[in-house]
């Protein structure tokens, strides 16, 4: 055979001569810095390090992140998708408000109409039961919890994560959707980390996990709806005057079937 290669300190040699190593294409390496400075601009913002309504210089965050200005335009607009930033004509990029008592009480309205139907409807169904996806998700964030720390982050994937996968048992893509594009678990960790170590949350939410792995409908239902309810006041209390918070609407259990 005329073609013979082997790898020789990263080096390739082919029919005697060197083939320096393949370099990371332009895309690559913008795809990765892409990840990077989402990640940490993301973290900055639901930490209050870059505080709501602070105006986003893109020349800055690339000599800060010690990238190019494509990539922090590319998470830019990423942002505005999470509507974490705002574009302004001729203002350009900045931070979005926190939620005010009464736009959390209004997401967490809509919550309490979609979240406890979507759980009764999981456990409906025992072949697409997604207890045992809940319970991994469950003991991967307990781990999480025992090393200690800052939990924020971890919370906040890690709510976005079981209530999604819920969602998908659920079985309508619509509602899905819809639900996602509220993006409400990045906007209410924002206010304070209503639930510093993570228990409380966890504790609700292996009550809902429990009655959808014994496909009791109505028990998680209620489990939910207590769980929605919970979290509001929570989270309320990053507002002052809230002692005597009115509580969510009690108009009885969310409907099975939209008529």
């Amino acid at each position: 055979m005329a073609y013979d290669s082997h790898s020789d300190s990263g080096n390739t040699l082919q029919r005697g001569k060197r083939v320096p190593p393949r370099q990371p294409s332009e895309t690559s390496r913008i795809k990765a810095a892409v990840t990077d400075v989402y990640s940490a601009m993301r973290a900055s913002i639901l930490n209050g390090e870059i505080e709501p309504g602070t105006r986003i210089n893109i020349d800055a965050v690339s000599r800060t992140m010690g990238v190019s200005q494509t990539p922090v335009r590319e998470v830019l607009q990423r942002l505005e998708g999470d509507n974490l930033v705002v574009y302004t004509p001729g203002r350009g990029y900045s931070t979005t408000p926190l939620l005010g008592l009464d736009e959390l009480r209004s997401l967490f309205e809509f919550r309490l109409l979609v979240e406890p139907w979507a759980a009764r409807a999981a456990a409906v169904d025992r072949l697409a039961n997604p207890a045992r996806a809940l319970e991994k998700e469950l003991a991967a964030f307990q781990g999480v919890m025992r090393g200690g720390g800052d939990l924020r982050q971890d919370l906040v994937a890690h709510d976005t994560r079981f209530h999604d996968t819920i969602l998908a048992a659920a079985g309508n893509p619509v509602v899905r959707h819809a639900f996602a594009q509220t993006h409400c678990h990045l906007h209410t960790f924002r206010l304070y980390p209503a639930d510093v170590d993570g228990a409380s949350t966890m504790a609700e939410h292996s009550a809902v996990r429990e009655a959808i792995q014994a496909c009791r409908p109505e028990e998680a239902e209620a489990a939910m709806a207590q769980h929605i309810r919970n979290s509001f006041t929570r989270f309320a209390q990053a507002f002052e005057g809230t002692v005597e918070l009115e509580p969510l609407e009690e108009g009885g259990p969310p409907r099975t079937r939209i008529v």
